[in-house]
């Protein structure tokens, strides 16, 4: 196992997540960490498609996960839950939109072989719009069953897991009734990622890296 050194050369982050829980619960741990160990990090945090109760809770969200960053910009677009391929050429247009405002050392997204459309679509076009850049792609537990076997993991400490955890029950309560969105299942995965990185504290993220360039 090789370990990733960014030797202080991490400036900025881009943050995509299709709905108002994606980022964090795909890389939020990755983020608190980042945000301890480079406390002048840029953050630029984007969530495509959120309305009404579930925008509110993404712009809470968002400012509250990152109230310790003084260099951040949090964006929340209105496309909708569940027909971004059908709306791909306006989401297309944003991203070749946010090319020109940004330019990361670090790039959050969805896994490409995520098996929601919306969180495939984000994907596809975060590579095709961000073609030379080091893009991690977080992945997310579902009912479908698309998680595979990463080949980039970050371990975190327990507290980082504690915070992580605590986040996402405080600050999405519209999905409470839903039999995934609970404590244990992001443990476990948490757990699971932790075991095959031998973290010292027994937790880690799991991220899908296609191309790295030494």
């Amino acid at each position: 196992m090789l370990k990733l050194d960014f030797n202080n050369s991490l400036q900025q982050i881009l943050c995509l997540g299709a709905h108002s829980d994606d980022i964090e619960i795909g890389c939020g741990g990755t983020i608190l960490k980042l945000i301890e160990m480079y406390p002048d990090i840029n953050i630029y945090w984007i969530v495509f498609g959120a309305k009404g109760e579930r925008e509110k809770e993404a712009v809470e969200s968002a400012a509250d996960f990152l109230s310790s960053v003084k260099h951040k910009k949090i964006i929340i677009k209105g496309f909708k839950d569940g027909f971004f391929p059908y709306t791909g050429a306006d989401i297309k247009l944003y991203f070749e939109q946010l090319k020109q405002e940004v330019n990361p050392d670090l790039i959050l997204t969805h896994y490409q072989q995520d098996l929601h459309q919306d969180h495939r679509l984000v994907s596809e076009l975060t590579r095709n719009t961000f073609r030379d850049h080091l893009i991690w792609e977080y992945e997310i537990p579902k009912y479908d069953g698309d998680l595979a076997s990463p080949n980039i993991l970050v371990r975190l400490s327990k507290s980082i897991r504690q915070q992580k955890i605590d986040h996402l029950m405080n600050h999405f309560k519209t999905q409470n009734n839903k039999q995934w969105f609970t404590e244990e299942t992001f443990s476990a995965i948490l757990r699971i990622r932790g075991i095959e990185s031998n973290s010292p504290e027994q937790y880690a993220e799991g991220f899908y890296c296609r191309k790295i360039i030494f």
